[in-house]
């Protein structure tokens, strides 16, 4: 009886320490490739496809798969509900717009990534100063780009706006409107097409939409936004979910972005329309 409890005991040892063993020597596969899906839209989609072949991304062992999207709305909601790791499509004035509109799925930007002029394009008229009184303008309907497109337009000194206008402002801000234009909010997506339309004088594009629609914001518009300090609102960013906002491997994304082969990559194929900014997240908020 002694013996057989003697035995039952050495067998309930050895498998205890086999047990243990096996926790301990179970490897932790420090190298594995992180996948990570990218949302982009349009042009940012086309950069991201690069990136993805680098050989710079494969040394950080990360694999990414991009997704093509039509609409920064639906993308930003995918993202937020964790469909899309990353999104790389909107400025920091347009993610600002989401936040404060969605409280209960907040996005956290990662990183800074490039600047691109948004643009008025006409099919008709070739100067700004030939539009005429009671003009149509299309303006982007979502809250950001209008109040960037409002901007741009006092630039082009077609109105003044009050004083208090700020980053989500609309139409009601306008101060002066000397030539009484007429406002025609349009999806921003559709801005190329809507710009042909006879019964439209003139429509404000961001870079990202143009070029899908083959226009070049240096050569194509009547009138354009300058890169300075008072448009770094429109500085554009990589943004994830707020609980994902210091996640190693998605902030390596922004490493990606900014590495020398990617910016050669840009420079040429947008001929130029995509300033990088390789800034802080603090310096957009500062």
């Amino acid at each position: 009886m002694l013996r057989k409890k003697i035995i039952i005991a050495v067998i309930i040892v050895i498998a205890v320490a086999s047990t243990a063993i096996f926790v301990y020597q179970r490897p932790t596969d420090t190298n594995a490739k992180s996948e990570i899906t990218v949302g982009a839209i349009g042009s940012d989609a086309q950069t991201w496809q690069y990136i993805a072949k680098l050989s710079e991304t494969k040394e950080k062992n990360i694999k990414i798969v991009v997704k093509n999207f039509t609409d920064g709305v639906s993308l930003n909601t995918a993202t937020a509900e964790g469909q899309i790791d990353v999104n790389a499509f909107q400025s920091y004035a347009y993610y600002n717009a989401y936040n404060k509109s969605n409280k209960n799925n907040q996005l956290a930007a990662l990183g800074t990534t490039y600047l691109e002029p948004m643009g008025i394009y006409s099919n008709k008229y070739k100067d700004i100063r030939d539009i005429p009184n009671g003009a149509t303008i299309a303006i982007a309907n979502n809250a950001a780009n209008t109040s960037r497109g409002f901007r741009l337009l006092e630039k082009s000194g077609l109105i003044t706006l009050q004083s208090d206008f700020g980053s989500l402002s609309g139409v009601n801000a306008i101060k002066n409107n000397p030539h009484h234009l007429k406002f025609k909010e349009i999806d921003d997506t559709t801005g190329p097409h809507v710009f042909k339309d006879p019964d439209i004088a003139a429509a404000l594009i961001g870079n990202t939409i143009a070029l899908e629609g083959k226009l070049n914001v240096l050569k194509d518009t009547i009138f354009y936004e300058r890169i300075n300090q008072s448009t770094k609102d429109n500085i554009n960013i990589l943004a994830t979910t707020a609980k994902e906002k210091n996640n190693k491997k998605f902030k390596q994304l922004v490493q990606l972005y900014h590495s020398q082969a990617a910016q050669k990559y840009i420079s040429r194929k947008f001929d130029n329309t995509k300033t990088e900014v390789n800034k802080p997240i603090s310096y957009l908020s500062n």
